[in-house]
């Protein structure tokens, strides 16, 4: 470079410099700035030798992200500084000690939390795994600010990737469309989102993306004069209503409306409500919603309103943080448009997510704001043992789902992903309650646990100590919260019963003149082809292994055809992880109802028996199984999801199966008392239904239980043969 192009450099440095200073959504005190402007020669020392693809000096990263961090997501100098300095550690040889020495342990914590990220990706031409992105969202609870300058950072990579090679391009981009753009919409941070998600599909879908943008320009002057149609209207009421107020109308992101064009199979043109007219209003806390709704009032003077796509999220703010009023009304030429009516407090939640919040809330700072919003989040990072792909699915699903608003008994509100249940809503209240939950009411009425709710739903819920989750429960519930408490329970349960079965199998070990010892359990475990001491122990627990096949396994041992028996049936491979309280997993099945369709398995990541799978539906060769850590899943479900098919290996013996029981006797006092005693007390057996009818002395039952295997029946049978009075038991056929 010559003299003259450095000097030019140094003052487009300087330039952006003064820009980041004024455009801080915070007014910034002398110190603070103080503070900013020795980030800044930090960074400008640190990266001095670097540049960027594109060919300018790399120090311009760093100030767009600060930039991005103070005024886009509206942070303070804590933030600003450590934008500043986000790569510093990573690229010199400064460390996270030189940091703190210099600044404050804060900003220290943040760059170190940064770095920390900026290390799970150390090849940019591989996309992120799953178990990456566990991690990185786990610096949640270090730090959201971590996450949010993350977020910024991507933000400017989008926006600069002009010099990348296409793959790059696109395996970037499905990645922010994967983890970062939902990211930003759970912390309310609208504008990035929409940006992430509009510059995620041009290098995903570059075809599609500039067809939009070609056909949004071409209607640009037909869809601005229609608006002014509208507004002009508005206006001038509103005025004479006294209202203080803006009106701005904008076109739909690209992103949503290609959404639109997918999901309703249209093309742009049916795409009938691509623009937005919002209303911002000028308000004192006190009037805000009277005001809104005054505007609602006299917007549908006018226009028509559809009252499906009524959305009041001020009298119930979403849990975003966001606040407004969403009518979708008839304008002129029978042409649906949506009217965002907010207030100016309202907007810059919108705009700026948390940082807005304190702003507005007395005597709350910056930092325990923070700890509010993370408080939100929290949640969904609480199971950290998790597979790793269905944590970040489940963390996701939580990020992106739209809410219902439930109401307690006292008609306290709760908000809950759509499409949850009675059920959730029980763990929504307290993990104990939810575990504790025998029954559901919804609007007085009694519901089954898998009701799913609607918005405006009054839940009750009935509690019983004696009441314990089944199984079927993770069946009943959509939400991860649910779902990993029901679990550690399910989990815990297991092993007490596996302690009972271990006492009983030493004895019945003891019996058949054999010891119990490692290396015994080892060769059980193989011999009922499981995986685990525990699933040995839980069986036996249940009784699902009986005496004679005991007998079975001592015979083999004793005539040393044991080893024989163990090669041959060893499995050569890695050890899989076992979620299922059984591991004979020997059937694979698809979808919710557990469909058994013609699959192959890919060659990829070569997928066993037991191993954590999921289906992918191809073009020319059906259904290929991948396993949920393949290298190639995150690419799959990131660009491919409308093709992915859920698929779990099943075990035939802990499958849960319906029998249905004929019972005939003399009637005695008592008699009832005593067969439903004998049935809840025989282990991993419950009643589905029950009918008992008395005539002339004969009793007559139908019971209908839930088992897991013939043996747990066969002993159910038994047990109610020997009450006094019982004369025959018999099972009904199956029609």
């Amino acid at each position: 470079m010559t003299e003259l192009e450095i000097e030019q450099e140094n003052k487009a440095i300087a330039r952006e410099y003064k820009e980041l200073l004024s455009i801080s959504y915070q007014t910034l005190n002398d110190d603070e700035k103080k503070l900013i402007r020795k980030a800044f020669d930090v960074a400008v020392d640190a990266h001095k030798n670097q540049r960027r693809k594109s060919g300018e000096a790399y120090i311009f990263h760093p100030i767009a992200v600060a930039k991005i961090v103070a005024s886009e997501i509206g942070l303070g100098p804590t933030s600003i500084a450590a934008a500043l300095m986000h790569d510093v550690v990573e690229d010199t040889d400064i460390t996270v000690q030189d940091i703190e020495k210099m600044f404050n342990p804060k900003i220290a914590k943040i760059v170190e939390g940064l770095t920390k990220i900026s290390k799970l990706e150390p090849d940019p031409e591989v996309s992120m795994q799953a178990e990456n992105y566990r991690k990185m969202l786990l610096t949640l609870n270090d730090d959201v600010r971590v996450i949010l300058i993350k977020i910024a950072d991507r933000l400017h990579n989008m926006q600069t990737m002009e010099s990348m090679a296409a793959y790059k391009q696109a395996k970037i981009a499905s990645e922010t469309l994967y983890i970062y753009a939902p990211l930003a919409h759970r912390l309310g941070l609208f504008n990035i989102k929409t940006q992430l998600e509009d510059l995620g599909l041009k290098y995903t879908e570059p075809e599609v993306y500039n067809e939009i943008v070609s056909k949004i320009k071409e209607t640009k002057q037909e869809q601005e004069a229609y608006i002014e149609s509208i507004t002009s209207v508005l206006k001038e009421s509103l005025t004479k209503e006294g209202v203080e107020f803006t009106i701005k109308g904008r076109p739909k992101s690209i992103f949503s409306i290609r959404k639109k064009m997918k999901v309703q199979n249209v093309s742009f043109e049916e795409v009938y409500d691509k623009f937005a007219i919002r209303i911002i209003y000028h308000s004192s806390l006190h009037d805000e919603k009277f005001i809104a709704w005054k505007i609602y009032s006299i917007v549908t003077d006018f226009y028509r309103p559809s009252p499906s796509r009524l959305r009041d999220w001020i009298s119930s703010p979403k849990s975003t943080g966001y606040e407004a009023l969403h009518i979708t009304v008839m304008g002129p030429r029978g042409r649906w448009v949506e009217v965002q009516i907010r207030s100016e407090r309202m907007d810059e939640i919108a705009e700026k997510g948390y940082a807005a919040h304190y702003k507005y809330k007395q005597g709350v700072t910056e930092e325990n704001s923070l700890d509010i919003w993370l408080n939100q989040l929290k949640e969904t990072l609480e199971n950290q043992d998790a597979n790793a792909i269905d944590f970040v699915e489940d963390f996701k699903l939580n990020l992106y789902s739209k809410e219902i608003y439930i109401f307690t008994p006292k008609g306290e509100i709760k908000s809950l992903p759509k499409g949850a249940t009675t059920l959730d809503f029980a763990f929504s209240i307290h993990s104990e309650v939810g575990i504790h939950t025998r029954g559901t009411k919804v609007n007085g009425k009694l519901v089954p646990l898998n009701h799913v709710l609607n918005s405006g739903d009054q839940v009750e819920i009935i509690t019983s100590q004696n009441q314990k989750p089944s199984i079927h429960w993770l069946e009943f519930v959509t939400t991860a919260r649910a779902k990993n408490k029901i679990k550690n329970v399910l989990n815990e349960n297991m092993k007490k019963i596996g302690e009972d079965g271990k006492e009983l199998l030493m004895r019945k070990m003891r019996h058949l003149k054999i010891n119990l010892d490692e290396k015994t359990i080892n060769e059980l475990a193989s011999f009922f082809k499981l995986k685990t001491s525990l699933d040995l122990f839980y069986r036996i627990g249940i009784g699902a292994i009986d005496n004679q096949q005991l007998k079975e396994f001592a015979n083999q041992k004793n005539s040393n055809a044991f080893f024989n028996f163990f090669k041959k049936t060893i499995k050569k491979g890695e050890n899989v992880e076992v979620i299922s309280p059984f591991s004979n997993l020997d059937l694979l099945v698809f979808g919710k109802d557990e469909d058994k369709l013609d699959y192959k398995l890919s060659t990829c990541c070569n997928p066993i028996p037991g191993d954590d799978v999921f289906g992918f539906i191809t073009i020319n060769e059906g259904i290929k199984v991948h396993k949920k850590d393949c290298p190639n899943a995150i690419s799959m479900q990131s660009n491919y999801a409308y093709r992915i098919i859920q698929a779990k290996w099943i075990d035939s013996s802990a499958q849960e199966f319906n029998a249905t029981l004929k019972i005939r006797g003399i009637d005695s006092m008592g008699l009832t008392n005593e067969l439903t005693k004998v049935i809840s007390n025989n282990m991993a057996v419950n009643i589905r239904s029950i009918s008992l009818s008395s005539d002339a002395g004969i009793f007559n039952g139908e019971i209908t239980v839930i088992v897991n295997n013939i043996s747990t029946l066969n002993k159910l049978i038994d047990n109610i043969q020997k009450i006094d009075g019982i004369e025959k038991v018999s099972r009904v056929n199956s029609k």
